[in-house]
């Protein structure tokens, strides 16, 4: 009897045709794709045990890191990463087909805050008096105009989006900037890599790194030198508040090499001699550049 291949369920942002929903499409069976309406429904599923994974965005080339993101992955304490992809962002501005015609009578544009601050340029030199409405993703901006044909409103999104809801584009890729690409990863409650076809030749690991109570002079000195002297390659590092009071932060830090590395290993011993809270994220491969369609 041949053996069935069964899709792992995977929360996304949605509904679909956001820039999430791409992501996880490239990675993913499309089967097992289940939409959320915000990032941490997405992780709550994970952590709740409703899904096998989460794609979530994590960084965007213009606008940084996803706050949101961050911060519910270091509180949900049996979070992984199994894998990150990056994929260009285009964004487009698109109407219902009933008000094509009716551009210079817009009433808003609505988007995904991202989007908006990808695109500021473009619409405070076209559209200066109108008024920026920020909706949960891209798409949920382009359903909402798909519903309300009506409305004379304006969405910023990707060409699948159009497609999806039967939107009019207006003008395409109207961002600020051309390199624009979105990081996202892939959440479990499992330590683990996720392998597919065209990853990065080599892995790297993302760690959470507190420092010890009280001020210290040097201390995130200290943590960089752990790194520095053994060449661990570092590709990213960020603060981000701990919510417990100003001055209080934790950092996220990206080291391209693996958590079982020789050097990683001594370098998270010397990290707790050095009564850092730290925790692994755990070791992935990345993959990049891909197209824009699932």
């Amino acid at each position: 009897m041949e053996e069935r291949k069964f899709s792992p369920s995977v929360a996304y942002l949605g509904p679909e045709a956001t820039f999430t929903h791409v992501a996880a499409s490239l990675l993913f069976e499309k089967s097992g794709l289940l939409p959320h309406p915000t990032i941490p429904d997405c992780i709550e599923a994970v952590v709740s045990g409703k899904v096998a994974y989460a794609v979530v965005p994590l960084e965007n080339a213009l606008e940084g890191s996803v706050p949101l993101t961050i911060d519910y992955m270091v509180q949900g304490e049996d979070l992984f990463i199994n894998a990150e992809i990056s994929t260009p962002i285009e964004q487009h501005l698109m109407v219902n087909q009933k008000q094509k015609d009716n551009i210079d009578e817009l009433k808003s544009i609505q988007s995904h805050p991202h989007a908006l601050a990808q695109c500021h340029k473009y619409l405070i030199y076209q559209f200066r008096k109108i008024p920026l409405i920020q909706t949960t993703s891209t798409s949920a901006a382009a359903k909402y105009i798909s519903d309300n044909p009506d409305e004379k409103i304006a969405a910023v999104g990707n060409r699948l989006a159009a497609e999806k809801y039967g939107l009019h584009i207006v003008e395409e890729n109207i961002h600020d900037f051309h390199y624009n690409h979105t990081r996202f990863v892939v959440l479990s409650l499992r330590k683990g890599v996720l392998e597919k076809k065209n990853h990065s030749e080599t892995k790297k690991t993302t760690l959470m790194v507190k420092l010890p109570e009280g001020d210290r002079s040097g201390g995130l000195h200290q943590i960089l030198s752990v790194f520095a002297w053994r060449k661990l390659n570092l590709s990213k590092i960020e603060s981000r508040p701990l919510k417990t009071g100003l001055g209080n932060y934790f950092f996220i830090i990206d080291v391209q090499e693996t958590e079982d590395h020789p050097m990683m290993i001594g370098a998270m011993e010397e990290l707790a001699s050095l009564n850092c809270i730290v925790r692994s994220f755990g070791s992935y491969f990345t993959y990049g550049q891909l197209p824009t369609r699932p």
